[in-house]
């Protein structure tokens, strides 16, 4: 027998290829599909086993049109009767049109005049047309003058697999989705235990489809009617001894374990539909999705190596464009930083807004998303040390004022060292945020911290005797050395000048423009931070060892966070199952944020609570007791909240001594500052056991700036 297999354009050779694999003969390849030959079972097989045809045509005549009469005849002269009955229904797909038929309404209305004719002159009864749910399908394209007219063997798409009920805006149909993870190698990747990961996964195909590959599992084996068992021709019973080994193949892979192969998405009403079409195809224990937005992505220890593939949207009117830029350079950020050694593979309609991942594709291929032209573009995630540029990319938009000078490579080279020296100490930090360069050069006095791959860079204010141009000279070269060491630009750097504080200079606003948020990792927690629009970003990466030294004492206890920021130590006590946090701060800014910490972690207010209050206030009306209380007050402040001015030299001991007043007899007191010229008045709290941990609490990050605050751990005398 001959037939045709059509696919989406762009995956002939993996069809030819996969064909072959069933058994099929005397392949050719052509736009859109493949012509074969072979036993009536390559039929069955394929229906049952594809992954990537559309439909499955048998070719009944061919003719040359030069007018609609030439059309009317071939369709009269085929023996519909070895083919379907008079009482069965069906319809007519038209394709393609030449001088003589221009419509293709017209070529389908002529096919059917001939086949109810047919009937009519051997005594039949008119057949009926059904052009929703016919009984047979038939195919007919015009093409170059000539007439194909076909069986379509299965009535409709092979990408509807009966699985997949619910979906998202704009859905990938499976077949194409099969396809981009051939692509990308998934079998074998599969097979050596790799993971699959989309982490804008919408309804999910990308995954189960994934799934259905590594399990080995019959796409076919989902639906549950096959309209050719009308067909004349039918083999019911080779049929039905495939079917059931296909079915067979199913247990059997429903009984196999895969690796991790699990999706994300920021919106629940798609991630409902995803789960429902998995649990459809009855791959609930091996497809996991879960709420998390991009900038939430981390890779977890348990996920080996494998691809990250995701089909975002990519916008169809200039502002969304323009609002995906950042989605697409995002992507780029978080993968680079937490999944190296994956591949990662974007499907995109619009390539162009790949280049603002600036990153070097390692294969492009051209697909077809209906009528859209699209391309898969793959990129190995190296380690920082091992990345390669797209030639000039490193300077074509840099601006001149940055350019790589020798000062510029003595910090670059330090950059490179210092990440070098951190790299064994980030595999046990439990963290994706952490300072890399602390003005270890005294002539390039900056810091340099890494977010969960954003870099913030703060300028510390030169002495006013140095010159102001040779100052900025000096920060342009650091500029250019982050650059250079990070493979970013310029704009994708959050830069600062950081100067003493007045008041409420501290709540400043810089660049509102900017993407405000992103999620980091310490430890249990997830935090906010906001590196454009703030002097401070949310986070004091120094005090990373208390937070976390609180979390492991606050089980079970009451504890107190005083000057609270954005309370992140409260959500590690919480976390850790503090019976109850209190966290007090002046700053609405602040405790808004706090909010949001608390949301992202699923912290109920309950147990645990943000009070807006002076911290002086706070402890003079304050009657409860607490286990551990943390004091983190800053250097000095004059803000208009305050009834007065606190300096933490001078006030440090009526605080504390408030402190312990509240402070239950076990409990524990820390007591913290940044201020480098501070001296504790152990004269005045010689009633109290004061014992020096600042450098407990100082991490490696840290280590080349030992004198970045001190902290004290304070306790009665038993």
């Amino acid at each position: 027998m001959q037939f045709f297999v059509t696919c989406p354009k762009g995956i002939e050779d993996l069809l030819f290829s996969e064909l072959e694999s069933l058994g099929a003969e005397s392949l050719k390849q052509t736009v859109g599909g493949i012509a074969c030959s072979g036993e009536l079972s390559l039929a069955y097989r394929v229906v049952l086993h594809s992954r990537l045809a559309n439909r499955l045509l048998i070719p009944l005549a061919k003719a040359e049109i030069s007018q609609a009469d030439d059309l009317y005849h071939a369709a009269n002269e085929i023996p519909w009767r070895d083919h379907f009955k008079a009482t069965h229904s069906f319809a007519v797909d038209f394709t393609g049109t030449n001088r003589s038929i221009n419509n293709t309404q017209f070529g389908a209305l002529r096919v059917k005049d001939a086949i109810v004719d047919y009937w009519r002159d051997a005594g039949f009864e008119r057949p009926s047309i059904d052009k929703l749910n016919p009984d047979y399908r038939l195919n007919v394209r015009l093409h170059r003058g000539e007439a194909t007219i076909s069986l379509d063997f299965v009535g409709g798409s092979l990408h509807q697999r009966g699985y997949r009920q619910e979906q998202g805006v704009a859905p990938l149909k499976e077949n194409l989705a099969a396809a981009l993870l051939l692509r990308m190698d998934w079998p074998r990747i599969a097979k050596e235990g790799g993971s699959l990961i989309d982490p804008m996964c919408g309804s999910g195909t990308f995954l189960t489809e994934g799934a259905l590959m590594a399990a080995d599992i019959p796409p076919g084996v989902f639906r549950e009617y096959w309209p050719f068992e009308n067909w004349l021709g039918h083999d019911a019973a080779q049929w039905q001894l495939l079917h059931e080994k296909a079915q067979e193949q199913f247990q059997d892979g429903l009984e196999k374990e895969l690796p991790p192969i699990l999706g994300f998405d920021k919106h629940p009403p798609v991630l409902r539909s995803a789960n429902n079409n998995i649990v459809r195809a009855q791959l609930r224990d091996k497809v996991k999705v879960a709420h998390n937005s991009l900038a939430q992505l981390r890779c977890e220890e348990q996920w080996p190596q494998g691809i990250i593939i995701t089909n975002p949207p990519y916008g169809e009117r200039l502002g969304e464009v323009e609002a995906l830029k950042g989605t697409y350079l995002q992507m780029a950020k978080i993968t680079k930083a937490f999944f190296t050694g994956w591949t990662l593979g974007v499907f995109t309609g619009n390539p162009e807004l790949s280049q603002h991942m600036r990153m070097r594709s390692s294969k492009r291929n051209k697909f077809y998303n209906g009528a859209i032209p699209c391309e898969l573009q793959q990129y190995k995630l190296l380690a920082a040390d091992d990345a390669t540029l797209r030639e000039g990319e490193a300077t074509h938009e840099r601006p001149k004022i940055y350019k790589m000078t020798d000062g510029a490579q003595m910090v670059a080279n330090r950059l490179r060292k210092n990440r070098k020296a951190l790299k064994s100490w980030l595999k046990q930090a439990n963290t994706d945020c952490y300072r890399l360069y602390d003005a270890d050069m005294p002539e390039y006095a900056a810091a340099v911290d890494w977010y969960a791959g954003a870099i913030h860079l703060q300028e510390y204010a030169a002495p006013k005797t140095v010159n102001a141009n040779a100052a900025k000279i000096r920060f342009n070269e650091i500029v250019a050395a982050v650059c250079d060491v990070f493979e970013v630009e310029p704009e994708d750097i959050a830069m600062k000048r950081r100067e003493r504080n007045k008041g409420d200079k501290q709540y400043e606003r810089f660049d509102l423009t900017r993407t405000p948020d992103q999620v980091v990792r310490e430890g249990k927690a997830k935090l906010w931070v906001n590196l454009h629009q703030y002097l401070d970003t949310g986070l004091f990466l120094d005090h990373r060892p208390l937070r976390l030294r609180i979390a492991q004492e606050t089980t079970g206890k009451r504890f107190l966070n005083l000057f609270s920021y954005t309370a992140t130590a409260s959500v590690h006590a919480a976390l850790s199952g503090a019976e109850k946090t209190v966290s007090v701060d002046m700053s609405k800014t602040y405790l808004a944020w706090a909010q949001r910490n608390f949301d992202l972690n699923h912290i109920g207010e309950s147990r645990h609570h943000l009070i807006h209050s002076d911290c002086f206030k706070y402890l003079e009306q304050c009657r409860e007791g607490f286990d551990v209380i943390m004091l983190d007050p800053p250097s000095f402040s004059n803000s208009k909240k305050m009834e007065g001015v606190l300096d933490v030299q001078r006030d440090h001991v009526a605080l504390i001594k408030r402190c312990m007043d509240i402070l239950l007899p076990s409990g524990t007191l820390y007591f913290s500052n940044n201020l480098r010229t501070f001296k504790l008045d152990r004269e005045s709290l010689e009633r109290y056991d004061i014992e020096d941990i600042s450098a407990q609490t100082i991490d490696q990050d840290f280590a080349r700036n030992t004198k970045i605050h001190q902290c004290f751990k304070i306790k009665k005398f038993a």
